[in-house]
């Protein structure tokens, strides 16, 4: 079947290892569902698979895509869950220690058929479109659990998001507005900061601007660069979700800053399937369109990877069959 892989891992040159061929039909085991491909998001975590970050080098080839939409077998209309657990775990399965996702142990989306359980494979709304569907499961999904089980922010508060492009950023801001919420947005230039007030941010300003009054919660994935002035922005008794640290992970504490003002550092990680259920019924209630930045035909994954790589990203970009 056509497939888009990583071949081996290369640190260096991760373009290098990406291939648009054909790869075998999977076997569906018990308990699984195949289902047809539509489109696939790409994610920084498929950068990171071609260049060998959290895959073993026996595990390649590997094909890539961490989430997806499509149909199954039996036509039903499906967004996938990317997190496959320890099926004897009970509980959240973002905490469970056997935890994996796709295109980390199991193949990925970005090729005509997959295979998941049977319970990530989550009806699809109507209305959703299946490009849409395909930015839900791991961009919108994270943004969707920082801002409603990990922040403790209501309707009427601000919040700041440090970033204005990429697919987190994007959703933060369309999932905060879509929630009453005032929201914020830095960025580093101009065409970006525009993006994010066409989503819908109140307001936005240079990267580590003064801003104009101190915020309830900052929203990060960048770490080191903004790190700093995530801190200087909240008020007391504020907290900063934090998903990633693109720019670096060991940015200085400011311990002072952070018992004295007693603010609040949390951590999180992707969500669960429920989250992702619910996330569909909210983006279908309200009536939010998830901002696709590119759309292209699976078989050009080599421009869209490089158009990640170099940074040139404006919303999710989806791949579609």
């Amino acid at each position: 079947m056509f497939a888009v892989y990583a071949s081996e891992p290369n640190a260096d040159s991760p373009l290098d290892s990406l291939v648009v061929g054909e790869r075998p039909e999977p076997e569906v085991p018990d308990g699984w569902v195949a289902v047809n491909v539509q489109a696939a998001s790409l994610n920084m975590h498929d950068l990171w698979t071609l260049r060998g970050v959290g895959i073993k080098p026996e595990q390649f080839p590997m094909i890539l895509g961490c989430d997806g939409a499509g149909t199954t077998t039996d036509g039903t209309d499906v967004v996938l869950h990317s997190i496959i657990g320890d099926p004897d775990w009970k509980g959240d399965e973002t905490l469970d220690p056997k935890r994996t996702l796709l295109t980390e142990r199991h193949q990925g989306t970005m090729a005509d058929q997959v295979i998941v359980p049977k319970r990530n494979a989550i009806p699809r709304p109507d209305g959703l479109s299946a490009a849409e569907g395909a930015v839900l499961g791991t961009a919108w999904l994270t943004a969707y659990r920082m801002l409603f089980t990990k922040s403790g922010l209501q309707p009427g508060q601000t919040m700041l998001v440090q970033g204005a492009s990429g697919g987190v950023s994007t959703a933060l801001i369309q999932l905060g507005r879509a929630a009453g919420l005032r929201v914020w947005v830095t960025g580093r230039d101009e065409e970006k900061r525009g993006l994010a007030e066409k989503l819908g941010a109140h307001a936005t300003f240079e990267s580590g601007a003064k801003l104009p009054e101190k915020v309830d919660g900052v929203f990060e994935s960048v770490g080191e660069a903004t790190w700093s002035h995530s801190m200087r922005a909240l008020k007391p008794g504020g907290i900063i979700v934090i998903c990633g640290s693109t720019s670096g992970p060991n940015p200085p504490a400011d311990l002072q800053r952070l018992f004295f003002l007693q603010l609040r550092v949390v951590g999180s990680t992707m969500g669960t399937r429920d989250e992702l259920a619910n996330l569909m019924s909210f983006v279908a209630t309200t009536g939010i369109k998830p901002e696709i930045g590119t759309e292209v035909p699976m078989d050009s994954a080599a421009d869209a990877f490089g158009a990640m790589l170099d940074g040139k990203t404006a919303g999710k970009i989806v791949l579609t069959r």
